[in-house]
């Protein structure tokens, strides 16, 4: 009886064995038909890419920008997806692609791109061309045209290997990422109720340019205005108690302050894009600039500065906005000044537990893959982007998963390196896979 029941237990461990390398094998074979998938479907993914870089999409041209968006629906048409393209007319702009596909297994997934560029009609660069044979110069290609396509690439691997269906994964390609619509509550909107249903936000921008990093945290911004006032008198008067010390001292002292006080807190920027002043100011409509009439005999009577403020965490922004404030309380005598923080902004993506962690998972599908290495972004080097508006919502989040190896991105240099589309399928399909299936 004794021998029989070790014969049942050695039995049961052998089965068990097989069982496990019969799941890992399996495991093993579905990967390696996405990563085959991947290279099936790179040569088309590289013709999208091309065929959307020459549709200008700059931010202003709704109708490139619903033009991309329906070249990008049809793929993803074809996969199963449901998909729309929203109207952004109560927010002044072109609108956003939406697709999604409800699975029965796993987290579920939010994959973040925009359809618009900053190169408007009037850029001098409307199209693509080939530095050499991986390297394409063009508007949009990698911030981020070539991301969205990275998206589409990794849906038709997964879908080729049968694993598509079984996932929950919903798709938004903004229309406005480079200049948000107003008011941002409503231009964001479809972004946030998305990050509200999502486990895990997965972004599709280009992170620093380099295909072995991946952002984790991303500074926030938000914009803030400087109005400052003295009291006009002939020159010869300035810095007397009557007339004190005029506009432009006193927002020089501000400025000043506002270096001293804050310059080497790490992750902290605070620009002042321009400054206007003199005897009279008048802003431009647009706010991006203005006019001042004044002489070199006369003290200045208003200045105005326009900037902005980028943090790594609210608790850092909140800081900041209160130094600031009282700074600007601080005035040299007969001076009063105002200091302004636009509302809404983008919000910072926090470095958290659960995007170290997802950093993690993507590292370990590289080094699986053979690509090797994959490290976190300095936030320093990772501007603001649509991914930030999921934070307050998801459990992990990484950026950064586009088309990388290039440069020049907002300039007539613009470029990415093609041979980083399919590694970055591969490695953004099987981390999918692996996270449905917990693999992990």
């Amino acid at each position: 009886m004794k021998n029989l029941i070790l014969n049942y237990k050695a039995l049961l461990i052998i089965a068990t064995f097989c069982f496990s390398i019969l799941s890992f094998s399996q495991n093993n074979r579905k990967e390696k038909n996405i990563v085959t998938a991947v290279d099936n479907y790179s040569e088309s993914a590289i013709e999208l890419i091309k065929k959307s870089v020459n549709i200008n999409s700059g931010t202003m041209n709704f109708e490139g920008v619903m033009e991309v968006g329906l070249l990008f629906k049809t793929e993803l048409d074809k996969l199963g997806f449901k998909t729309e393209l929203t109207n952004g007319e109560a927010y002044g702009r072109a609108g956003h692609l939406i697709a999604a596909k409800k699975g029965k297994k796993g987290p579920k997934f939010l994959m973040i791109g925009h359809l618009d560029t900053v190169f408007e009609l009037d850029s001098p660069l409307q199209e693509y061309t080939m530095h050499n044979d991986s390297i394409m110069k063009g508007p949009g290609v990698a911030d981020m045209k070539g991301g969205d396509v990275i998206i589409i690439l990794a849906m038709q691997a997964l879908k080729k290997a049968g694993v598509l269906d079984d996932m929950n994964i919903e798709i938004i390609m903004t229309g406005d990422e480079e200049k948000s619509g107003k008011p941002l509550e409503l231009s964001k909107k479809d972004l946030i109720d998305a990050a509200k249903r999502a486990d895990i936000a997965l972004g599709f921008e280009n992170g620093d340019n380099n295909p072995k990093t991946i952002v984790v945290a991303r500074r926030g911004s938000t914009d803030w205005k400087l109005t400052v006032a003295g009291k006009p008198a002939h020159s010869s008067q300035i810095f007397t108690d009557i007339i004190g010390t005029g506009a432009i001292y006193e927002t020089s002292r501000i400025l000043n302050e506002f270096y001293l006080k804050l310059a080497k807190e790490k992750d902290l920027t605070f620009n002042p894009g321009f400054i206007i002043g003199g005897t009279n100011v008048e802003q431009d409509d647009d706010g991006t600039g203005g006019h001042a009439f004044g002489k070199t005999n006369v003290v200045s009577q208003e200045t105005i500065v326009r900037g902005d403020l980028r943090a790594v965490s609210l608790e850092q922004l909140e800081k900041a906005k209160t130094t600031m404030q009282k700074i600007v309380s601080e005035n040299y005598p007969q001076t009063n000044a105002v200091l302004e923080f636009s509302p809404g902004g983008y919000p910072p993506l926090s470095l958290t537990e659960g995007n170290t962690k997802l950093l993690g998972y993507f590292n370990t599908v590289s080094e699986d893959l053979g690509f090797g290495t994959v490290t976190a972004v300095n936030p320093r080097n990772a501007g603001a982007a649509d991914i930030s508006f999921t934070s307050a919502y998801v459990d992990m989040a990484i950026d950064g998963l586009g088309l990388t190896g290039g440069g020049g991105d907002h300039t007539i240099k613009e470029s990415g390196n093609l041979n980083t589309v399919a590694t970055q399928a591969k490695i953004t399909a099987v981390l999918m896979y692996r996270l449905v299936n917990s693999k992990f």
